[in-house]
């Protein structure tokens, strides 16, 4: 198995990892109780559906710009895991579920680049 393949199926698991994480944690988990729980998870979990497509089609330019988007979820588990102790391990399952996503795409646009 070549390193582009490897490092591809750790971003999908970090990005479904996430994507899976969210939605579950604002409908189930640790549902908002001053918000509908429908729109808390259009505006959570919905921006990971935009490079959904790209990222399946392993696409090496929306992968690349979904580390923007991981970012973003890192800052928010990482805000989580310390501030809020009733959602400190799932802010930790995003942080890791992100990190995950992060260096997978870093290593995979790198690994590609380098096969073109």
């Amino acid at each position: 198995m070549n390193a582009s393949r490897i490092f591809y199926g750790i971003t999908v698991a970090g990005y479904f990892g996430t994507l899976i994480l969210m939605t579950a944690w604002f409908a189930w988990l640790y549902p908002p109780q001053k918000a509908p729980i429908s729109l808390t998870i259009l505006l959570i979990a919905g921006p990971l559906l935009l490079p959904l497509r790209g990222i399946l089609k392993e696409k090496r330019y929306t992968i690349a710009w979904s580390c923007f988007l991981a970012l973003l979820y890192f800052i928010h588990g990482v805000l989580e895991a310390w501030h809020t102790a009733p959602t400190r391990t799932l802010g930790m399952m995003e942080v890791l579920f992100t990190t995950m996503w992060f260096t997978g795409a870093i290593s995979y646009i790198q690994v590609t680049k380098r096969q073109q």
